[in-house]
């Protein structure tokens, strides 16, 4: 008899240069063994260089993706990235609490590689009050961090004291990314009581177009797969790392990591 399968349902944008957003994730979710499923919430043209058009779907629509998704399939864990505007965050939320999605990954995304803004100023608050209070963990960078927190976020004393504002708003846990830090990256989990750091040496490199969908929707499917936080966290840590080793050049901006690195070289 088969095994069921984890199932984990990504709410994000599209990226139509297959680098970051849904592609990424679902990506992710079927490199580590997970059935991928997706409700978009925004259309983007964009590339390696920069995002050209964004077209928000209606809030019914997204929510009827969630709807359709959930009753059938069913979500053992959600990620939620590109939300661009409040209204959709405030429908996105009701629809996890409606249907009791209580595993989350929010991954707060507010601009993009390029530089490109894809969240509306209005919908920050939002953001901060309906979204992560429901989060099993939220992956803020430095600069998302610093948004949510109102403050510069510099050095590993600041991410302690935005990790513990993040955790105030009422999500389980945290991890701020330090891949902004002017000395070498260290990420820091923080979930109220237990921190641990996630040293990593930098790596020389464009192809990072999407690693920051790419470590929250890893999280999301080893906690589908049934691994505890730690070990979902430090788990995804570890690959994103390894795809961004293995990435190969796509475009000529920043290109995508390499998501299947287990399955095939980069040079065959």
């Amino acid at each position: 008899m088969m095994t069921r399968v984890p199932t984990a349902l990504t709410i994000a944008g599209s990226d139509s240069g297959g680098g970051a957003g849904i592609q990424a994730d679902l990506k992710t979710f079927s490199a580590l063994g997970v059935f991928g499923t997706s409700a978009l919430t925004a259309i983007t043209a964009q590339n390696t260089r920069a995002v050209t058009a964004v077209f928000e779907l209606p809030a019914a629509i997204v929510a009827a993706q969630i709807d359709a998704v959930v009753v059938d399939i069913g979500a053992d864990a959600v990620k939620t990235g590109m939300i661009a505007s409040s209204e959709l965050i405030r429908v996105v939320a009701a629809k996890l609490r409606e249907h009791g999605l209580r595993t989350l990954v929010v991954d707060p995304v507010m601009v993009a590689k390029s530089g490109d803004r894809l969240l509306r100023e209005e919908a920050v608050e939002a953001l901060r009050r309906e979204l992560i209070p429901l989060a099993t963990v939220v992956t803020p960078n430095l600069p998302e961090a610093e948004v949510l927190v109102g403050r510069p976020v510099e050095t590993l004393d600041d991410m302690r004291a935005a990790a513990a504002d993040i955790v105030g708003l009422g999500a389980r846990s945290v991890v701020v990314k330090g891949g902004h830090l002017a000395s070498d990256p260290i990420d820091l989990f923080y979930d109220g009581e237990h921190a641990f750091e996630l040293p990593a040496r930098r790596i020389e490199t464009t192809s990072t177009h999407g690693t920051g969908c790419t470590f929250a929707s890893a999280i999301a499917a080893l906690l589908a797969r049934g691994e505890n936080l730690e070990a979902a966290v430090r788990g995804a840590k570890d690959y994103v790392t390894t795809a961004i080793e293995r990435a190969y050049p796509v475009g000529h901006g920043h290109g995508p990591v390499h998501h299947f690195y287990r399955w095939w070289p980069a040079s065959m």
